[in-house]
C-alpha cells in the first residue's frame, strides 16, 4: 500500500506548514508521522488511532503540532506551527495496519515517499 505524502517546502523560522497524507488506498488502525534529519535516525513525531480517540505526540513538537485525519476522504495531516530550525527533516507518513498506537517505526508497515520540510533561521 502506498501511502502519498505532500506539503513540504521552505519555510521561516516561526512560520507554519502543513503536510498531507493520503491514507485512502489503505486500512490501518494507527497513523504516525515520523521524520529524519541528516545524519541522525528516523524518528517519531506524531501519531492517532484511526478513530482519532488517542493521539500521542513527542515532546519537541507537543503544543506545536497537530496530527489529524479527515473522515470523507482519509487523509491525515500534521499541521505544524512555530517552526524552528531543528525541525527541518524529510518528513514520512505511516499505517499501521493492526495494532495500538506506537512511536516505534518498526511496528508500522507502509511508508510514504517522503517530503522535505526546511526550516530557515
Amino acid at each position: 500500500v502506498q501511502l502519498q505524502a505532500s506539503g513540504g517546502g521552505l519555510v521561516q523560522a516561526g512560520g507554519s506548514l502543513r503536510l498531507s497524507c493520503d491514507a485512502s488506498r489503505g486500512i490501518f488502525s494507527v497513523i504516525g508521522w515520523f521524520r529524519q534529519a541528516p545524519g541522525k535516525e528516523r524518528e517519531f513525531v506524531a501519531g492517532m488511532d484511526w478513530r482519532g480517540s488517542k493521539k500521542l505526540y513527542d515532546e519537541s513538537v507537543k503544543g506545536r503540532f497537530t496530527i489529524s485525519r479527515d473522515n470523507r476522504d482519509n487523509t491525515i495531516y500534521l499541521r505544524m506551527n512555530s517552526l524552528k530550525s531543528e525541525d527541518t527533516a524529510v518528513y514520512y507518513c505511516s499505517g499501521r495496519r493492526r495494532g495500538s498506537l506506537t512511536t516505534s517505526d518498526r511496528e508500522y508497515d507502509d511508508w510514504g515517499q517522503g517530503t522535505l520540510v526546511t526550516v530557515s533561521s
